[in-house]
């Protein structure tokens, strides 16, 4: 009962001093003192990128976490590949392209390589659908230099993984989101405790969400009941609410979430297009009988570290010339080259 007290003392002095101009947030948040001054912003900040008054909102349903091409001789981009790979998207009716993630490989890739992926990325699919590009990494500095060419080359929001390896505390979390929305870019926040080492409660979430650049959650806890917790939380502030695992996105929506960021879309966006579409309906036997014929692509293409044997796939089924990963992943061990080859052809994919 104390913590509840607490937590909404701390939301409630926030709300309280985030209405006009420049918004001073107090208060006390986890037992911990949390004081700091925030320029509250709107969209308008984006006048000074070229998407201004373009901006595509993020909308329900599925949006691929997609993998980045590269060539095996000199492990450069695939520009023909990724070409292929946002058209074929586009022609299966994904609902969202989430370029440049853990899945995209993107720690691996120099700034010049990030505005050339984003640059074809803009040209192939802007204004047909939200372009979401991860931005998020320890350094906040590092994340307003992504985060502002993505502005400048016309993307359409944010992710924003929490700070990992470093284990931030909550307000650490809180202040870290609020900057990246103070650039004027729409924000998703990212929770994968699983890869970071730390979580971002829901608490700390209902805080960001007083920033109305602040739009969604991908929450890759697995843990369904995070979904109730953070709709509680934020009922003044509706954010969509997006699964980050593949294998509970589809009752994570039928609960009440907005979509999902899945990689198993993929290899089967046409599939996870109508699986989201059946879910945001309420409709469960059709959800089931999707959901049946992809449960084993759901886990098998997690048999590795993502994103091994998504890429393995997206060769095997014709959509990328090579499952080259680099370092320091590498390509799936052909021990479980059978375990996927089963998971695709269980979900009719060969």
């Amino acid at each position: 009962m104390k913590i509840l007290l607490l937590t909404a003392l701390a939301i409630s002095t926030s709300v309280e001093g985030f209405q006009t101009g420049v918004s001073i947030r107090t208060g006390n948040f986890g037992g911990f003192p949390m004081s700091w001054t925030s320029q509250k912003k709107s969209c308008t900040t984006l006048s000074m990128s070229t998407n201004a008054n373009e901006i595509v909102p993020l909308k329900p349903g599925s949006f691929v976490a997609l993998v980045t091409p590269f060539n095996p001789e000199n492990g450069e981009v695939d520009i023909p590949a990724l070409r292929t790979l946002l058209q074929f998207h586009l022609e299966s009716g994904t609902d969202g392209l989430c370029i440049l993630g853990t899945t995209g490989e993107a720690s691996t890739l120099s700034m010049k390589e990030r505005e050339l992926v984003l640059k074809i990325a803009v040209e192939m699919v802007k204004g047909k659908i939200p372009i979401l590009v991860g931005t998020g990494t320890i350094d906040p500095m590092h994340v307003k230099e992504m985060t502002l060419q993505a502005m400048d080359l016309g993307c359409d929001a944010s992710l924003v993984v929490t700070p990992y390896y470093v284990k931030p505390p909550q307000r650490g979390l809180v202040k870290h989101f609020v900057d990246a929305a103070d650039l004027g870019l729409p924000v998703m926040i990212y929770n994968v405790p699983g890869r970071t080492g730390v979580d971002c409660k829901p608490e700390s979430i209902a805080l960001c969400a007083e920033h109305e650049n602040i739009v969604a959650v991908k929450e890759a806890t697995g843990d369904l009941t995070r979904l109730d917790q953070i709709r509680q939380l934020t009922t003044a502030n509706k954010l969509l609410l997006y699964s980050g695992d593949d294998s509970t996105e589809a009752e994570f929506v039928l609960r009440g979430g907005d979509g999902c960021v899945s990689v198993t879309a993929n290899v089967a966006p046409k599939a996870m297009h109508e699986l989201m579409m059946a879910a945001l309906r309420g409709d469960k036997d059709e959800v089931n009988r999707i959901n049946t014929s992809l449960s084993k692509l759901h886990e098998d293409i997690f048999c590795e570290a993502n994103p091994i044997p998504a890429k393995w796939a997206m060769q095997r089924i014709g959509k990328i010339n090579s499952a080259y990963c680099r370092p320091p992943m590498d390509q799936l061990d052909p021990q479980f080259e059978g375990l996927v080859e089963e998971a695709l052809s269980a979900a009719g994919l060969i």
